[in-house]
């Protein structure tokens, strides 16, 4: 349908306007991974496609350009306002076209029609920031950013944005406070990125920079059950493979038998390989389910393209070994390995 194609490759436009502001401004790799979990497509084929306003033939002839693609999504809009994704593709839109007032307009609304969706919540938050001529949070970005760290305290670009609003407002030590928690959520390259901007912060504050990053010893805070994991690629199946740079390998223990979730998970960047990892207590994704309560476990790695721990199409997982805690010595994983 040549509307949505048309509005897809506006959405580019904005997505690419964004990736150029935030190099431009320096932002760390945080921020540039997050500004891309945008769902443009599926967004775009709703309002256009999924509507009955996209039946009345006024809205179905293609736009002949980007401007009247906007019209015609405005148009919807103005018939049916309660169209949250609609809103919500509207302001990127503007925002793609470096108009930072309408943008604001139409992601207040997606706010209003979506309060307790904290993605939505953020970009509104961003939106203001956007459209303040010296790209400040406001106090209204401001307390929605906390609000969506209070609801959810790991939503990581709310964390990022808060912190760089508390930069903004003198805050020093509150910004490397609030990023702080990101660090065991990144994975090793993002997390060295991130720990200078929170280095950067306490140096603000009158602080000493943040501990050198250690590897815990099993019976410290990882916990008396703590595993340690070595991973590795197997040669010949690195020698055949064309790899992308930007996979990642998860270093996952679960129960054996039992359901997928994980009891101790990390995640770590392809160039890491060969890796000594340390799984504990402290890399548990559920606090009611830690390594210390459990006598076996399976232990395995995955190597995944699209950067999910979920198992999926493409995943490459080493061989599982079964592990009894607590462990008499490192557990040897290679991914790419037959069984």
């Amino acid at each position: 349908m040549p509307t949505f194609v048309v509005i897809a490759a506006l959405m580019t436009l904005a997505a690419t306007t964004a990736l150029v502001w935030a190099l431009r401004r320096g932002a760390s790799r945080v921020l540039l991974a997050l500004a891309f979990a945008v769902p443009v497509l599926v967004a775009a084929l709703y309002v256009l496609v999924g509507t009955p306003a996209a039946l009345d033939p006024a809205t179905r002839q293609a736009p002949e350009s980007l401007a009247d693609a906007v019209v015609q999504l405005e148009r919807d809009l103005e018939r049916d306002p309660r169209q949250p994704e609609g809103w919500l593709l509207l302001g990127r839109a503007y925002a793609g076209m470096q108009q930072p007032e309408r943008a604001l307009a139409a992601f207040e609304r997606a706010a209003k029609l979506l309060p307790d969706e904290d993605g939505v919540q953020v970009e509104y938050a961003q939106a203001r920031a956007n459209a303040d001529p010296s790209r400040r949070f406001d106090d209204i970005a401001v307390a929605t950013l906390r609000g969506v760290v209070a609801r959810n305290p790991a939503h990581q670009h709310a964390r990022w944005y808060l912190g760089i609003a508390q930069r903004q407002a003198g805050d020093h030590a509150g910004a490397a406070e609030t990023w702080a928690p990101l660090l065991p959520l990144l994975d090793g390259n993002t997390g060295a990125t991130l720990r200078v901007q929170i280095d950067a912060a306490r140096a603000a504050a009158g602080l000493p920079p943040l501990p050198a990053a250690e590897t815990a010893a099993p019976g410290t805070a990882a916990g008396m059950h703590a595993i340690n994991v070595r991973v590795a690629l197997d040669p010949a199946f690195a020698a055949r493979t064309r790899l992308r740079g930007d996979a990642s390998v998860f270093v996952i223990a679960r129960v054996p038998g039992g359901p997928p979730m994980p009891v101790a998970v990390q995640k770590h960047g392809l160039q890491a390989l060969p890796l000594d990892v340390v799984l504990g207590d402290g890399d548990s994704p559920m606090p009611t389910q830690r390594l210390s309560a459990l006598d076996e476990v399976e232990v395995f790695a995955r190597l995944s393209a699209s950067g999910d721990a979920n198992a999926q199409d493409g995943n490459i997982d080493s061989p599982p070994v079964r592990v009894r805690l607590p462990a008499d010595g490192p557990v040897e994983l290679v991914i790419g390995k037959a069984d």
